[in-house]
């Protein structure tokens, strides 16, 4: 009784001790930890990683932490992808190579769900903290708090995903865990579970950020900054992040019907009893095509500002601009049904979402035109944020013609599942959002750190990227078209897949490369920093035209010490053009928030809810339950949340 109380289901026979790599991967995990543990205890390092980061609520640095877990777990979700790439190239004819069928399932389930929701929105989120209150002349976000509690909640998810590596199995149900598949009678182990409480528990910290980068946004603007002055960037953050707000609390509810089938018997998505695994396949691609959006959109924002930039001209039609992304903004929500033509919704029905599906590229196709335009007779610089951009634009048209292509029902009826969709889907996601994403952190990198990246290293990382994109994912669409479905972990020698499949590949190693070359462009990069070739002495070394490259970098935890006003768009750029100079000497104290631990415990606590949910241990679920309840009414009690900071304070700062 005892034992069942306190750890439930969970036995030492949940970790696979005979499945070397699971073992290899666990023991890797653990002695980089272990190693880093070493190292704060040899260096002493423990009060300046609790006072300056654990604790921290400025932007800046939750930003940067955002982007180390997005790292991090690109590094996991791309070593699932090799190994699903090279299962496929071995598992041929006799062979079958070298992963059981269940373990396959299961990297490809992680590989989508890390590369989504651990990997793309945590460095969406990072970029956006970083600079998106800079861009609007405001010294933090609304509820510096909140931002604070919401990396915690995401990174206590993210340390799910990883613990179910070792502990237990993942789901193996593919990334959106369709029933009846994901139900208790066909996923009887603990890996839907694990995929269950993952999500939700970052599903919450995702919603927290969106209110409070909307409320941001909306309230705390610079004076003269009206909406049509903002910069192109937070006109995509605002609609990404309302996007956030209306569709994340669908997949919650959707995720907790789905535990309360498997947990209480309940039969919302089952086959009897009244349930209906259709309407799970919905409410799912109700949130899951506004998602995509989420991610593209901040992108967009990021190419705007880069092409805007490095042409030294005005973005052509910033109007135009801004209507193409609220479209696309409501448009993204009558889509979703593209995404199962063939699961028997009627000629119809298919028409109206088809249709949709091809309007919704039409404002997507008129911003690639304001790029391309901005572009034309632009004095263009061809830096790695540009060359980023420019890879972008080639490849994600592909991808949208290949969209509109899928958008047409008798056409997906044909490649539905296949390799097609999985090319296409990367076209997008890979073309657009990871494009964007290092762009942008190319970009603004100089803003956080105070130095540049080394710029050849930063472009042979990009023609890795692109050229081993068009390796990788070009032959899938040939395959897709010959006949391979999607998630296969063997297949016969008659099939003639395998020579595709082996430059695909050897696709997915140039990529590999270029991410390592991305290491080593950070190492050199920060060896050198104090190098004038290096060094951001200026605050402003790409040229720049918002307000984030008015203030020096890195840029100071206060932000801005006198608050900007503006008159027109692209206002640093049009101060530089009449010779005035920002006021950076404050002449009154600066409201600014304290540091708290409280989202720290209460994200440690979430983990170990969610640890304890998935193997249903009743101590430990009740324990952490009443340590976030202790957590938060402890912060409701906390008057003293704030300080001012003297004119003098700020001066001694410089």
């Amino acid at each position: 009784m005892l034992e069942k109380l306190l750890f439930g289901k969970l036995t030492l026979d949940a970790i696979p001790f005979d499945n070397v790599i699971i073992m290899g991967a666990g023991a890797f995990m653990l002695g980089a930890f272990g190693l880093i543990i070493f190292s704060l205890f040899y260096f002493k390092k423990w009060t300046w990683l609790w006072k300056e980061w654990l604790t921290s609520v400025d932007h800046k640095k939750i930003g940067l932490m955002y982007i180390m877990l997005a790292f991090i777990m690109l590094m996991r979700g791309f070593t699932d992808a090799f190994m699903m790439r090279l299962q496929q190239v071995m598992a041929v004819g006799e062979s079958a190579g070298y992963l059981h069928a269940e373990h396959y399932d299961q990297i490809f389930t992680a590989h989508g769900v890390i590369m989504i929701f651990f990997m793309a929105m945590p460095f969406m989120f990072g970029l956006i903290n970083i600079v998106l209150p800079l861009q609007i002349g405001a010294r933090d976000v609304a509820f510096p708090y909140l931002n604070s509690l919401s990396l915690w909640l995401t990174v206590a998810a993210a340390s799910l995903i990883n613990i179910s590596l070792v502990v237990g199995d993942f789901a193996a149900t593919g990334w959106l865990a369709y029933p009846p598949l994901s139900e208790i009678t066909y996923s009887p182990g603990v890996g839907v579970d694990y995929y269950i409480w993952a999500l939700q528990i970052s599903g919450v910290g995702s919603l927290l950020s969106a209110i409070n980068f909307v409320v941001t946004i909306l309230k705390m603007r610079c004076p003269g900054m009206t909406l049509m002055r903002m910069p192109i960037f937070v006109w995509t953050v605002l609609c990404s992040m309302i996007l956030v707000v209306l569709s994340f609390p669908v997949l919650t509810a959707t995720l907790f019907m789905l535990f309360l089938d498997r947990f209480f018997g309940m039969h919302f998505f089952t086959a009897d009893m009244g349930g209906n695994a259709m309407m799970y396949i919905n409410l799912i691609w109700i949130w899951g095509h506004p998602e995509v959006y989420i991610l593209i959109l901040p992108a967009f924002g990021i190419y705007s500002e880069i092409v805007a930039t490095f042409c030294r001209k005005p973005l052509f039609g910033y109007n135009t601009m801004v209507w193409a992304t609220v479209s696309i903004t409501v448009l993204s929500f009558i889509v979703w049904l593209h995404h199962f033509f063939t699961m028997g919704s009627g000629a119809n029905v298919n028409a109206f979402f088809g249709i949709a599906t091809m309007v919704i590229a039409i404002p997507t196709g008129a911003k690639v035109f304001n790029w391309l335009f901005t572009m034309y007779r632009g004095s263009i610089r061809f830096s790695s944020p540009m060359l980023w951009t420019i890879g972008f634009m080639v490849t994600f048209v592909i991808g949208g013609m290949t969209g509109v292509l899928l958008a047409v029902p008798t056409v997906d009826y044909q490649v539905h599942n296949s390799l097609f969709l999985v090319a296409h889907f990367h076209n997008a996601i890979i073309g657009g959002v990871v494009f964007g994403y290092l762009a942008g952190f190319t970009y603004w990198f100089p803003k956080a750190f105070g130095f540049k990246l080394n710029e050849p290293l930063g472009k042979a990382a990009f023609w890795c990227w692109l050229i081993g994109f068009y390796v990788a994912f070009m032959p899938l669409y040939a395959l897709g078209l010959m006949g391979m479905t999607r998630r296969l972990n063997h297949y016969s020698v008659e099939s003639g897949w395998q020579p595709l499949l082996v430059v695909a590949g050897i696709g997915v190693l140039i990529i590999a490369a270029g991410f390592a070359l991305q290491v080593l462009q950070l190492i050199i990069s920060f060896k050198n920093r104090h190098h004038a070739a290096y060094k951001d002495v200026t605050g402003d070394p790409w040229d720049g035209r918002t307000l984030e490259w008015s203030i020096p970098s890195p840029a100071p935890f206060y932000n801005f010490a006198v608050t900007p006003e503006v008159t027109t768009r692209d206002a640093f750029w049009q101060q530089k053009q009449t010779g005035l100079k920002p006021i950076n000497i404050a002449d009154e104290a600066i409201h600014m928030p304290k540091n708290t631990g409280v989202g720290f415990v209460i994200g440690l606590c979430s983990g170990a809810f969610g640890f304890a949910m998935t193997w249903q241990m009743p101590a430990l679920i009740a324990a952490s339950l009443l340590g976030i309840v202790i957590a938060m009414i402890a912060r409701s009690f906390d008057m003293h949340i704030d300080y001012y900071l003297t004119p003098d304070a700020i001066q001694e700062s410089h």
